[in-house]
């Protein structure tokens, strides 16, 4: 379904002398209708790795397959028209756009009150409330962070990518995105990515994979991977364990 071959993404250095490996040759395959979650160190290429399959960021080198058609080269647009979608740690601000606005754009089709509260249920917001406000700065992180995933349940594309879903989300408002995500698991009828440290989150993936220093540690089942976090280092020598997994939610 999507296939990474030998992606490796390099930006300059600062100082102008030489160039900073982000990714580094990073390769794998994620099935139809599997839940992948990416995890490992802040700073380990996750969220650019997201990036370059949505086509925000393109490779240095390498190759990227989805359903087996080459969009290496395609732009944001091509790859959503071809079912692409992507949720941003920071979501973007849309002034003179409502609520209901954005998750009808999002969908293609108009939707009435109902199916738009029930996007924004899912996702803990008292649904009602926010269908006529604006998102813009008037909406606080937390709150634009869940419009934002409600937008893309509604878009449901063939893929859907969510970097760090849970941040800047209270409690209660994680606990129903965890069952959001659980349904996806049940169903199989869309391919999820998600790069998370939640140890909730994690606990959906139907494969696993640790990328750390921009390299691919380890990828495989969660029982497969969880046992091997033990003891594993990072290159400045923390733990694997206690910069991945968080479960203070």
């Amino acid at each position: 379904m999507l296939e990474l071959k030998n992606i490796t993404f390099k930006v300059d250095n600062l100082d102008g002398k030489g160039e900073i490996t982000i990714l580094d040759n990073v390769s794998f395959k994620i099935e139809q209708g599997k839940i992948l979650i990416i995890t490992g160190p802040n700073g380990g290429g996750k969220s650019t790795l997201a990036k370059i399959i949505m086509g925000i960021e393109k490779p240095t080198s390498g190759q990227i397959l989805f359903d087996g058609k080459d969009v290496t080269n395609l732009s944001i647009t091509e790859r959503a028209r071809l079912g692409i979608g992507y949720a941003f740690q920071q979501p973007p601000r849309f002034k003179g756009v409502t609520v209901k606005k954005l998750l009808n754009l999002a969908s293609g089709n108009k939707l009435n009150d109902t199916a738009c509260c029930e996007y924004l249920t899912n996702v803990g917001l008292c649904s009602k409330e926010y269908l006529k406000r604006d998102v813009d700065a008037s909406l606080s992180g937390g709150e634009l962070k869940r419009i934002e995933i409600a937008s893309l349940m509604a878009r449901n594309p063939k893929l859907a990518i969510y970097d760090e879903p849970e941040a800047g989300i209270d409690l209660w408002s994680f606990s129903m995105l965890v069952d959001s995500f659980q349904k996806f698991k049940e169903n199989k009828d869309q391919t999820v990515v998600i790069i998370s440290h939640q140890e909730k989150i994690i606990d959906l993936a139907d494969e696993l994979m640790i990328i750390a220093d921009g390299k691919v540690q380890n990828k495989g089942t969660k029982e497969e991977i969880m046992p091997m976090i033990q003891g594993k280092s990072t290159s400045c020598g923390c733990p694997i364990k206690e910069v991945v997994l968080t479960n203070e939610r």
